[in-house]
């Protein structure tokens, strides 16, 4: 049996995107800790049964007194949990986290890249300074990792672009975070007019502004169909939408703001179609879920989203930051409603073939020595710990 941390970006992520893959540990049999973000905590942590404690890391921004502070957190309480093996994901976890895992002497450290996000979706003048930053970081702290998981292949080749992953780390490529297919069963179309759904935060780098202009074209031609927003608005977070937008959208008849939602299964199945228009993602979770469900795409040709569907079979591409081929693909589904139930079937057929959650997480745990545990922490906990005392060893001096 090992004893599995993970340090997780957020409570919400672990629970919806790490639950399945914590459950399969345990089923095999495996001890399971997290590390959550104090800001974000959420009492249903519980539900997923295993121990946590919260660390004190800052949600944006880089700020080199309080990331130390965070640094020294993160391994004072990873040498008290005593992992076999951590697995870390999103942008501090794995920058932060898996050198203090290093210097913890954790025999197996992994890292997980779940898209590259704000820095990587933009060209300003403190986006290129923070992509420099992060880069040098993310180099810095991956050399140190036992197995890197991308989610998508052009994600792989930017680290590769960049000369981030050292040649001699090991990188795996997964499907995404993958989905629970029999959780997000298919669910019959409902009657009336056609419903155009979006599941995101409302930033700008989702590609929402661009969603409600489409929408409101589409209004004006076809005032019968639906197009509706779900997810929570943030504005503290980097590229939110401003506010004053949001309550014009409010005001606004073309969209329909339906804010944070537990379970999002009953508005995927009051839809007709998914949306998302994001600029970048790692896998987005959210289409697998309404492909699993039986529902066509319509997604950005861009990276994590492209890989989702198939041009003309389960869905449309279109590019990102536009809005009249994104208007165009959804006006597609108004003028043909015969190919709802059509790429929605195919949709299903690709969620069942790839992106299984059982599939994937096979992947995962193969990788990290968990499906046959115990010869794999032998082999490696004397070369981890003796590696991990000499670095700290050199902090110290």
């Amino acid at each position: 049996m090992a004893r599995v941390l993970f340090i997780a970006g957020n409570t919400r992520s672990l629970i919806a995107n790490r639950g399945d893959l914590i459950r399969a540990m345990q089923a095999a049999g495996h001890e399971v800790h997290a590390l959550v973000p104090e800001y974000d905590l959420l009492p249903e942590i519980e539900e997923l049964g295993i121990e946590w404690r919260t660390v004190g890391l800052r949600r944006t921004g880089i700020n080199p007194v309080a990331d130390a502070a965070s640094i020294r957190e993160l391994y004072r309480k990873i040498r008290d949990i005593r992992p076999d093996k951590v697995y870390a994901y999103t942008i501090k976890p794995v920058v932060y986290g898996v050198p203090a895992a290093r210097w913890a002497g954790v025999p197996e450290v992994y890292a997980m890249i779940t898209g590259m996000g704000y820095l990587f979706t933009g060209e300003s003048p403190k986006q290129r300074l923070l992509r420099a930053v992060a880069s040098r970081l993310y180099r810095f702290a991956l050399r140190r990792t036992d197995a890197v998981f991308f989610q998508n292949p052009d994600d792989r080749a930017l680290f590769a672009e960049l000369g981030i992953l050292d040649r001699r780390v090991r990188p795996v490529m997964v499907n995404g975070s993958g989905v629970h297919t029999e959780r997000f069963a298919v669910a019959p179309f409902p009657d009336g007019p056609p419903v155009f759904l979006v599941i995101a935060r409302l930033l700008n780098d989702k590609g929402i502004i661009e969603f409600v202009d489409a929408a409101r074209r589409l209004k004006a031609r076809y005032p019968e169909a639906r197009f509706q927003i779900l997810g929570p608005h943030d504005p503290n977070l980097p590229h939110a939408v401003a506010h004053e937008l949001v309550e014009s959208w409010r005001r606004d008849s073309a969209v329909e703001l339906l804010g944070p939602q537990r379970d999002v299964r009953p508005f995927i199945a009051n839809a007709h179609v998914y949306v998302l228009p994001s600029y970048r993602e790692g896998t987005p979770r959210s289409v697998l879920e309404a492909m699993s469900m039986g529902r066509p795409i319509v997604t950005t040709d861009a990276p994590g989203c492209r890989e989702t569907v198939i041009e003309g079979e389960n869905g449309f591409l279109v590019p990102p930051r536009s809005v009249e081929p994104l208007a165009a693909a959804m006006e597609r589904f108004i003028l043909q409603p015969e190919l709802i139930p059509t790429m929605g079937a195919r949709s299903r057929v690709i969620a069942e073939e790839k992106y299984d959650v059982e599939k994937v997480n096979r992947v995962i745990m193969e990788t990290m020595r968990l499906s046959d545990s115990g010869a794999g922490i032998r082999d490696s906990e004397v070369r981890g710990k003796e590696s991990g005392d000499r670095e700290l060893g050199a902090v110290r001096c």
